[in-house]
């Protein structure tokens, strides 16, 4: 075994507050990635409770990448929270039945973004919010308390409501080059005998890494 196993629950002995969530979760439209956690002393196991207005009937997904570190108290809101905005009233009037669901709107009437999906090696701040259909690149960080209303580009950090960015992690060349090389897609042996070329930021160590076998 090559660093922590995915497959457990809690991988930090006698620490439950930490938990790889991919191997607590149900929902078939909730997909995580391997060795991506959730951090939270009241109920780490319970993270669906935080993906909100995700109704069975709902057709979006949340996709969650590889090795992202998801705070305590970060909510998504999914599809289900949008009410129809183009007539004089947005109150749903027809899920509540009896005689009330002549005023169902057409599908093509209600806003729907799409999937949410969180890259690989993403970072998610304390109590960060994620509204429906943004995509968050791989290697990005969301500040605390952040609303993110917009995609968030690889290795940028955001913060703030709305969410903006702060500053680019690095340069273009140098994203360009992490998104090729794509460490998280590494074998798990590979990826444990190279952790400090992929902590560290020497990108020429990191691709003579990726070039080995």
């Amino acid at each position: 075994m090559y660093g922590a196993n995915p497959n457990d629950k809690h991988p930090m002995s006698g620490f439950p507050q930490i938990c790889f969530i991919k191997n607590t979760v149900n929902n078939p439209k909730i997909i995580i990635g391997d060795y991506t956690y959730y951090d939270d002393p009241e109920d780490s196991e319970n993270f669906e409770r935080n993906v909100l207005y995700h109704y069975p009937f709902s057709k979006d997904k949340l996709i969650i990448g590889k090795f992202c570190a998801l705070a305590r108290g970060i909510k998504f809101i999914m599809n289900g929270a949008n009410h129809q905005i183009s007539g004089f009233s947005t109150y749903p009037f027809y899920i509540f039945g009896k005689g009330w669901e002549k005023a169902t709107p057409q599908e093509n009437e209600l806003p729907f973004k799409g999937d949410t999906i969180v890259g690989n090696d993403v970072w998610l701040g304390y109590e960060s919010i994620i509204m429906p259909g943004v995509t968050i690149g791989d290697g990005a960080i969301v500040a605390a308390k952040s609303v993110v209303v917009n995609d968030v580009p690889p290795y940028t950090i955001v913060g703030g409501n709305p969410a903006n960015i702060i500053k680019q992690r690095f340069t273009d060349e140098i994203i360009k080059i992490l998104l090729e090389v794509a460490w998280w897609n590494w074998d798990i042996k590979k990826i444990s005998a190279n952790l400090e070329k992929i902590v560290a930021a020497d990108i020429n160590a990191l691709l003579l890494a990726n070039s080995k076998d």
